[in-house]
């Protein structure tokens, strides 16, 4: 592929702005009523229930995994692909679907003898059957994506957020226990399927092994990475459900998910977008270099402060809003949330992997983090959900380190720019953690908890935006020029 004109520059970056204004709207719009269905939802279940379903969620994200196989990935990254040849691949993904659910049955009875839990079996069962209409949904998401269709992928995924949200207040009201969670997720899953065959159908063909090797090959590449980074990043949670038992896991599970959540909803919309808009550039590298920097630049300017915000007020918002009973969740809350500041900004390196051909190498990847960092939770198991929380912060910037040569290697990126992107955010997240740590001194005993949040959260807002205002203010600038939409004919941001 040539390299791109600044017409077709112009164009791409377009379409990037607008999806990232599409999904976050869409994203934005339905979190709020995420977020609020998420509290409710805590305060009418225990820590067993969230514990429960996630003994049953370690091995059906894996699962879902080999469902997907990686076809979706290959379908946007791999270009030259034929109407036939997709078609066949559409044919491929319901037949995982089907096998998935299968697996998934049998396997039901032996995961609740392992777990030592005889609720498991029904709700494994429950919960794969969602495995029979995702698979009908991965080619049309993926051509959607290919195609940079982000508004109607954007309206899809809010809709659906949003009636998700819906069924599980109401199944939480209604008593149902941890059926709530189970039930809630296979409503989310045939919501979004239907949605999305509304919007995007393809045909489908009769498998020929000759026409779409290559495209099986890719695809293969993509799940065995994809395998590895399962089993590493779920490990946590089996040992945590394996030697520590439910209660823990469950504000574990509880402190995991909260400390993601303001990143992940980041991270899912810019990785929603961009995986269209670099499969377009991948034979330009200075086009790759200038997408990776400014996306980084930003995530970290909007990610770095809720972690680390996050992470602060953690020992006043969650006995407040969660209840006393979460208390355990507050220590692996702060260092989950520091944690994922470094997780944030790693989401882009993959995709960058996959455009230039280096699916190979995102694979052995995989295999060392799987192979180093379960070794590490069991070791962190001994210091209870702490250590297992701790064990992420050391080990996993270690395992990433050969990715980011790789990935800056292949598309000819200085270390000392990237490095310059984050300083920004870098250096005002730090004033706005010792601003904080001042106010939290300053508090008296007797203050009512939502005060004392407000005023923590009141003076690191402020900290931060006055930092970034005082002394990176033209950085700042730069970066919204850079994601403002291009004229056609202009010249490229830096």
């Amino acid at each position: 592929m040539a390299d791109v004109d600044r017409m077709d520059r112009a164009a791409l970056d377009r379409s990037l702005v607008q999806g990232l204004a599409w999904t976050g709207v869409a994203k934005w719009g339905s979190q709020i009523l995420t977020w609020g269905a998420t509290l409710i939802v805590a305060r009418l279940l225990l820590p067993e229930h969230y514990g429960l379903v996630g003994m049953a969620s370690i091995y059906l994200g894996l699962v879902s995994l080999v469902n997907e196989f990686g076809f979706g990935t290959a379908i946007i990254s791999l270009r030259e692909l034929s109407e036939t040849e997709i078609a066949q691949l559409n044919t491929v993904s319901v037949l995982f679907g089907l096998a998935s659910f299968a697996l998934s049955f049998a396997a039901a009875a032996p995961l609740a003898r392992f777990f030592r839990s005889p609720e498991l079996g029904p709700v494994v069962v429950v919960m794969s059957a969602a495995f029979l209409v995702t698979a009908f949904r991965t080619v049309p998401q993926a051509l959607l994506q290919r195609d940079l269709r982000f508004p109607r992928l954007a309206v899809i995924e809010g809709v659906q957020g949003v009636l998700r949200a819906l069924v599980m207040i109401a199944l939480a009201a209604a008593g149902l226990g941890y059926w709530t969670l189970v039930l809630g997720n296979v409503a989310g899953a045939f919501i979004w399927t239907g949605l999305t065959l509304a919007v995007k159908r393809h045909a489908f063909a009769v498998p020929r092994w000759s026409e779409i090797r290559s495209a099986i090959r890719f695809s293969w590449h993509i799940l065995a990475a994809r395998i590895g980074w399962y089993i590493y990043s779920h490990a946590d949670f089996a040992v945590a459900g394996r030697l520590l038992g439910k209660g823990p896991l469950g504000s574990y599970s509880l402190a995991w998910s909260t400390a993601g959540m303001p990143v992940e909803k980041v991270t899912a919309l810019v990785g929603r977008v961009t995986p269209g808009v670099f499969s377009a550039v991948q034979a330009d590298k200075e086009s790759l270099r200038r997408y990776l920097v400014t996306l980084t630049e930003g995530i970290a300017l909007l990610t770095f402060p809720a972690a680390v915000g996050l992470a602060l007020v953690a020992d006043t918002l969650v006995p407040f809003v969660l209840g006393e009973q979460w208390v355990g969740a507050i220590v692996p809350l702060r260092i989950l949330a520091l944690y994922a500041t470094f997780r944030s900004i790693i989401t882009l390196l993959p995709q960058i992997l996959n455009v230039t051909g280096e699916t190979r190498f995102g694979m052995w990847n995989g295999f060392l983090a799987a192979a180093v960092l379960p070794a590490g939770f069991l070791v962190g198991a001994r210091w209870g959900t702490t250590g297992i929380a701790a064990s992420w912060v050391v080990l996993h910037p270690l395992v990433t380190l050969p990715v980011y040569w790789r990935v800056f290697r292949r598309i000819e990126l200085p270390t000392r720019r990237y490095l310059r992107a984050l300083w920004p955010s870098t250096s005002a997240v730090l004033a706005m953690a010792i601003a904080v740590i001042g106010a939290k001194r300053i508090e008296g005993d007797s203050w009512h908890p939502a005060a004392r949040l407000a005023l923590e959260v009141a003076v690191g807002a402020a900290v931060y935006a006055g930092v970034l205002a005082a002394f990176h203010g033209e950085r700042v600038r730069k970066l919204l020029g850079a994601l403002r939409p291009a004229r056609p004919g202009a010249r490229p941001s830096a």
